[in-house]
């Protein structure tokens, strides 16, 4: 039984990997007719050559300027991210303990939000924004995604089960609703900020559909859009494809290291809470 779990871990670590061995060995290849004879084959997957010509090419580029597509993504991953840690903890935690006889009528309306496809939902957004002005710009990548009907469901989650005695002593204490909010709703969710944090992160990051769609020159746009240029002329060069990838894929990597062990101890918790 032992070795049979093993066996599985071992095969979806392969799966997982395989494809980061693919993308790390082709970056490191500055001969594209080389990656092409050996797409699909072994040496696809094992490094022949261990050159950094393609990230130099990717870093310098002055058609695709790589530093302004990382700023972009960065400043519109940062700005999102904290606005949608506010916004949707606050919302939540309104909707848990506020005094409105409508809070369970507005939960369940944000809830059913959570059956409506996104992309039935792009369209609209797209005239809208396009009325008032806002396509082409850092504000139009950051609002949208700001609001989350499945992020105030985690937070509510949580916020719900806090000890009624805790919140009604608040209330003796003389604090509102806010104050409430800032002493004991926000410092003792951090586990659900954490989960929240890496799920809006990953989203943000790697968005494709909404920012090519309100996004014009490489001024704003991101590192998800820039990257499909690569694609635009007659032979794709997979070698400056995957370095570009490499280095997009680098800060996630690293953002999810930091946070790694906070996210392990809110998995743990709810399972112990369960």
């Amino acid at each position: 039984m032992k070795f049979f779990k093993y066996f599985i871990a071992i095969f979806l670590c392969l799966i997982v990997l395989i494809p980061l061995m693919m993308t790390v060995t082709i970056s490191l290849n500055p001969n594209n007719t080389d990656i092409m004879a050996n797409m699909g084959s072994w040496k696809s997957f094992v490094p022949t050559s261990f050159s950094l010509e393609n990230f130099k090419k990717v870093w310098s580029d002055p058609y695709h300027p790589f530093g302004r597509y990382l700023f972009n993504t960065a400043f519109i991953t940062t700005v999102s991210l904290i606005l949608s840690l506010a916004v949707n903890s606050m919302a939540a935690f309104a909707l848990a303990w506020g005094e409105s006889k409508y809070r369970k009528y507005l939960l369940g309306a944000i809830i059913a939000v959570l059956a409506i496809p996104v992309e039935s939902l792009v369209l609209p957004q797209l005239l809208i924004v396009s009325r008032v002005g806002l396509v082409d710009t850092y504000l139009v990548q950051i609002l949208p995604g700001v609001a989350n009907a499945f992020f105030i469901f985690l937070f509510y989650q949580f916020f719900s089960k806090l000890p009624k005695d805790l919140i009604d002593a608040a209330k003796v204490d003389g604090f509102n609703l806010f104050k409430t909010f800032w002493h004991i709703g926000l410092p003792s969710s951090v586990p659900v900020c954490v989960t929240v944090a890496i799920l809006h992160f990953l989203a943000i990051w790697n968005s494709y559909l909404w920012p090519i769609m309100v996004t014009r020159g490489p001024e704003v746009r991101p590192l998800s859009v820039a990257m499909s240029a690569y694609f635009s002329g007659n032979q794709t060069q997979w070698g400056n494809v995957m370095a570009f990838a490499v280095c997009m894929a680098v800060p996630v990597i690293v953002f999810f290291l930091i946070v790694q062990r906070h996210f392990v101890a809110s998995i743990t918790g709810s399972a112990v809470k369960g």
